[in-house]
């Protein structure tokens, strides 16, 4: 295939087009994937709209992919043609560095993000690195497995990195990203408490694992969990009121953050050195992290609440996720014919 047809933003903040390109020779260490299903992120809409400074057009977003293996370079490894296959928020490092030898792959200074400077999987085909693309386990469904790839690993991997089954977890903001998190850490064995100023959202946080809703405005709630949490996961994109989720945290509790607030956080040094708590975040996970993310995903029978656009409707599913109606997650069923 000589030619791939994309739906691509022609400059930053443009609907997208119908966009073709040549993607050339396929590298030695790179594997082509028919895309059948991608997810759509708020991280898209950044890269699209340029909220980040990062963008590079035409862009061809697109990083929650799910589809079948087609060809393999020559020096590609433990996949077949095929197979099914993922591929998030990474497709590439150098594999050289000091990180990636050490297994921190996706904290390499020449990281490859799939959607900037990279054709993503808005796209009949797409490609990546073989270390970035991962098979799936028998459990999972390709329509709802693509999310898993990014929003479900940058929740879980700090759940890995950093919980236990025994302790209280805090998530705030149930959205996209947080909605996994109450599954991963309610599945994990934690005692989960749900963060949310949206009322609507109770019920749904309570069925996606959460033991207890807080509304985040209500200062006597939030005073009766003084200093019980362990951990707090903050998946939210705005910024919320600092010092009454820090006084929710335990003694050497840790706030961590993998939403991306893009304005300063507010946090006193004397509220973090009296108790020994710790402010943290991390982006997204490793490829050993991800694999082991999916085995656990498919073992407890997780997988996020979506709702399914044909990709020919892509823009319609980018403004019902710009404008918050998402519940919780967008997937684009590939329909190219």
């Amino acid at each position: 295939m000589s030619q791939i047809r994309a739906w691509a933003a022609p400059a930053a903040g443009k609907p997208l087009e119908a966009y073709s390109f040549d993607p050339g020779p396929l590298a030695p260490e790179e594997v082509e994937i028919a895309v059948e299903h991608c997810g759509i992120c708020h991280s898209d809409l950044s890269v699209l709209t340029n909220e980040w400074g990062n963008g590079i057009y035409p862009c061809v977003a697109g990083h929650e992919v799910v589809g079948r293996v087609v060809a393999l370079g020559e020096q590609a490894k433990g996949l077949s043609v095929g197979r099914r296959v993922g591929v998030g928020w990474n497709s590439g490092s150098c594999n050289q560095c000091r990180l990636c030898q050490s297994g921190d792959q996706h904290l390499c200074s020449s990281v490859q993000p799939t959607i900037v400077g990279h054709h993503g999987g808005f796209a009949e085909r797409m490609r990546a690195h073989w270390t970035w693309v991962f098979p799936l386990p028998d459990g999972l469904d390709s329509r709802a497995a693509g999310p898993l790839l990014c929003g479900g690993i940058t929740v879980f991997y700090p759940l890995l990195s950093y919980a236990a089954p025994t302790q209280r977890v805090g998530v705030v903001g149930i959205g996209g990203l947080g909605h996994m998190a109450l599954k991963f850490a309610g599945a994990y064995g934690c005692d989960v408490t749900a963060f949310t100023s949206s009322d609507s959202k109770h019920e749904d946080a309570r069925a996606f694992g959460a033991h207890r809703v807080i509304d985040s405005r209500d200062s006597s709630a939030m005073k009766a969990i003084a200093r019980s949490l362990d951990l707090i996961l903050y998946t939210a994109n705005v910024p919320l009121d600092w010092k009454a989720l820090m006084a929710t945290l335990a003694p050497k509790g840790r706030f961590h953050v993998v939403g991306m607030v893009l304005e300063p956080m507010l946090v006193k040094a004397t509220t973090l050195i009296a108790a020994e708590k710790c402010v943290s975040g991390s982006p997204t996970g490793p490829p050993s992290a991800i694999a082991e993310m999916l085995d656990f995903a498919a073992r407890h029978n997780i997988s996020p609440r979506i709702e399914r656009f044909p990709m020919s409707r892509i823009n319609e599913a980018l403004e019902h996720l710009s404008s918050g109606k998402a519940r919780y997650r967008i997937v684009l069923d590939a329909d190219f014919g």
